[in-house]
């Protein structure tokens, strides 16, 4: 399978995931008002927090599954390990699930600030929640046995579709039936069932088949193979949803859920430079753990050092133009102007905080393909330890501003002291020619550009012409980031060689 195929196949799901939540935002808060949207991104929150019961497990199939392709397993030991991962999923789903379900009234009554709502109709959304949080959970693994298989266009596609259904397809039902929160989680779990069945079937159409008389029983034999590795993955997934979800989950407790609605939107816009890692990382672990498996070191590393240089190409614009641009940004997609007053500063502080963020993950990809994750498990300890102590203080003296400040600084502080440390130990050297060239050289140009357009710029009224405005900054910045990369140069050198072009 093509690496580039499976990257540009991300990146357009991603992107377009992201995009359509964030342009259906103004027409759920239209038709369901502000203080029921906060449901939906409590909702967000819970099914975040609910991958600390994944215990390692997704990203240690997909990884199983790569090493499959790169000839360290075989085809039995595969499905077997699977068949087990399964037993797991189902009875921690169904565990999860009913917890969440027994304790929705506590939830509504005492832990969410609820305004307007009835009490009765905020418990059975969240009894709803509940299970769809199980069943999209459940997904992660099929999921992470068709990345790690590669067949990441046929999932991107899927996974297209499936937003397509949750995002857009629910506005009809808006207008003909009703906007209560209730209908809207109703209308997701039936998308989540469907979800769950397409994956299963596809999982299995994808899997190899071994030999007439096997047979792949349930038994948890398969995972004492994987339970070490497994472990310390589920250490990485505890920190790094304490890391990005810590300060929802507070703020959720803190803020009227009117306004925690509001909180909500900042999170989604500055979340999307989170996002654009992912495509990168879905398509580069299962690659980057069968070189590994192979024994190719220079392979390891030029395929880390031009994924680098991918995501600060696609990351650096889209932080620059939320951080000097919030209040055109938040203008053009809401249009309210009280939201845009209290939200603007705060998303600029959000956005570089995630653009620092999705950088200093590269190290943690490295450190899972050799299956060693014991040092970035130590810095994540020590960066939660620093982020939810000054979070619990900072959002509580000074709410959003607070957390987004500590967002910020905690950020910057990992990426200046602790990747030095990670790169020194798995790639000795490598550290400050892959901040010179492959980071810094990218941010540098676009950096310049926007500087100079935020005092030359002048913008219009009209909602529809400054989101064109910033498209065109936006696209601006992205061709400055392209030509001061060098791996895109010399994909564009490489392609127009192939065209026959001097």
């Amino acid at each position: 399978m093509s690496l580039k195929r499976n990257i540009l196949a991300n990146y357009v799901s991603q992107i377009y995931v992201i995009l359509i939540g964030i342009v259906m935002v103004p027409i759920y808060l239209r038709y369901m008002g502000a203080e029921a949207y906060g449901l939906v991104g409590f909702f967000a929150v819970l099914q975040s927090w609910f991958q600390l019961l994944d215990i390692g497990l997704t990203p240690t199939m997909a990884r199983e599954t790569a090493r499959f392709n790169g000839g360290a397993t075989d085809a039995l030991s595969l499905r077997r390990l699977l068949r087990a991962m399964e037993g797991v999923f189902v009875g921690v789903a169904v565990l999860g699930a009913l917890g969440m379900m027994v304790g929705s009234g506590a939830i509504a009554r005492d832990w969410l600030k609820v305004g307007q709502l009835p009490l009765s109709e905020v418990q059975n959304a969240i009894m709803l929640m509940a299970m769809i949080v199980a069943m999209r959970w459940v997904c992660g693994l099929y999921r992470s046995a068709i990345t790690g298989f590669e067949r990441l266009v046929w999932l991107s596609g899927f996974n297209m579709a499936m937003a397509t259904a949750r995002f857009v397809l629910v506005i009809p039902l808006f207008i003909l039936v009703g906007s209560s929160p209730e209908l809207f989680f109703g209308y997701q779990l039936l998308l989540a069932l469907l979800e769950v069945v397409v994956l299963v079937i596809q999982t299995y159409r994808f899997l190899p088949k071994i030999p007439v008389g096997q047979s792949t029983p349930l038994q948890w034999e398969p995972l004492k193979h994987v339970l070490r590795f497994s472990s310390s993955i589920a250490f990485a997934g505890f920190f790094w949803v304490i890391a990005t979800q810590a300060d929802k989950l507070v703020l959720s407790n803190l803020l009227p859920l009117a306004e925690y609605g509001y909180f909500t939107l900042i999170a989604l816009v500055a979340g999307g430079v989170l996002a654009i890692g992912g495509p990168v990382s879905g398509a580069l672990l299962p690659r980057l753990s069968k070189l590994v498996a192979e024994g190719d070191e220079r392979g390891i590393l030029q395929l880390y050092r031009g994924a680098t240089q991918v995501v600060a190409v696609m990351a650096v614009p889209a932080t620059l133009i939320l951080a000097f641009f919030p209040t055109q940004v938040l203008w053009a997609w809401t249009g309210d102007a009280i939201l845009v007053a209290s939200a603007a500063p705060i998303l600029a502080l959000y956005a570089v905080g995630s653009g620092f963020a999705v950088i200093s993950a590269f190290p943690y990809y490295l450190q899972f393909a050799k299956g060693n994750i014991r040092l970035h498990l130590t810095g994540r300890l020590i960066f939660v330890v620093i982020l939810v102590s000054s979070l619990m203080w900072a959002a509580s003296r000074f709410g959003m501003a607070g957390a987004a400040w500590i967002w910020l600084g905690v950020n910057v502080a990992y990426i200046m002291l602790w990747v030095p440390i990670e790169h020194q130990q798995f790639a000795p050297g490598l550290h400050f020619s892959w901040m010179l060239k492959d980071i810094i050289a990218i941010c540098f140009p676009p950096v310049l550009v926007v500087l100079l357009l935020q005092h030359v710029l002048t913008w219009p009224v009209v909602r529809a012409a400054i989101a064109v405005q910033l498209s065109i900054v936006g696209l601006l910045l992205l061709i400055f980031a392209c030509m001061s990369s060098s791996k895109i140069r010399a994909m564009v050198r490489d392609r127009l060689g192939s065209a026959g072009i001097d």
